[in-house]
């Protein structure tokens, strides 16, 4: 959508009382000026994992870039699972952060592998939400952000991941606490997001966070949610 097109559709939101922060409006708000995104693709769990692993503290671009070449590199999990934790490392260097990277993905390997005898996490897509949550939490090395991202991009399941920008712009607008754990935020929002909105509401967090909402300098008087933010009505 260009610039234009998102100042006529936030010119078009709807406008409730804001109440006790009425949820509904606000991601139909966000879809006004951003679309209603929609996740079409059903993935490998295990592969999603590692590509969340790798786009930590990083762009898009480097994150797909180095999941590209660890996958070049080894082109099946036991192949990295057998290789050394300096072997993926290097495979991974443009990434940033690599020689972490690599042993949270070694140990992750070496973890299901233990569990399974197999390096396959496919069952978790007939899991409910709760169930595969449950199930991803007993690993090391990978927290509530990195576990809702897989249940929701690669299961399409019903949880809601939080990123740095998201949880700016829920303590403006006062659905979590300003002192909130990411464990706590997590659970607030899976609670709270309407079902089927999931996709969307976390989508379009992140657009709205990169174009108005961000962390210097927020264009309030352009936010299409302003009505129900703590932080926007104190501004305007």
């Amino acid at each position: 959508m260009s610039a234009s097109s998102r100042q006529k559709a936030a010119a078009q939101v709807i406008a409730e009382p804001p109440g006790e922060k009425p949820l509904g409006y606000i991601i139909q708000n966000l879809e006004r000026t951003y679309g209603v995104p929609e996740n079409g693709r059903v993935s490998d769990p295990l592969d999603m994992l590692v590509q969340i692993i790798l786009s930590q503290a990083t762009s898009d671009t480097n994150s797909h870039r180095t999941f590209a070449a660890l996958k070049k590199r080894f082109p099946t999990w036991e192949r990295a699972l057998r290789a050394r934790a300096e072997t993926i490392a290097d495979t991974i260097r443009s990434g940033g952060l690599a020689n972490q990277k690599a042993s949270v993905i070694k140990s992750l390997l070496q973890q299901i592998k233990e569990k399974h005898g197999t390096l396959e996490l496919g069952f978790l897509h007939e899991m409910n939400a709760g169930e595969a949550r449950e199930y991803l939490k007993q690993f090391r090395g990978i927290g509530p952000k990195t576990i809702a991202c897989t249940l929701l991009f690669a299961c399409r399941k019903d949880v809601f991941p939080l990123d740095t920008h998201i949880f700016r712009i829920l303590r403006r607008v006062g659905l979590i606490p300003q002192k909130c754990t990411d464990a706590r935020a997590h659970e607030i929002m899976d609670q709270m997001v309407p079902a089927g909105k999931f996709y969307s509401f976390h989508v379009n967090l992140i657009r709205h966070g990169r174009a108005l909402c961000r962390p210097r300098e927020p264009l309030c008087e352009r936010c299409p949610i302003v009505e129900y933010c703590d932080y926007g009505q104190a501004q305007i």
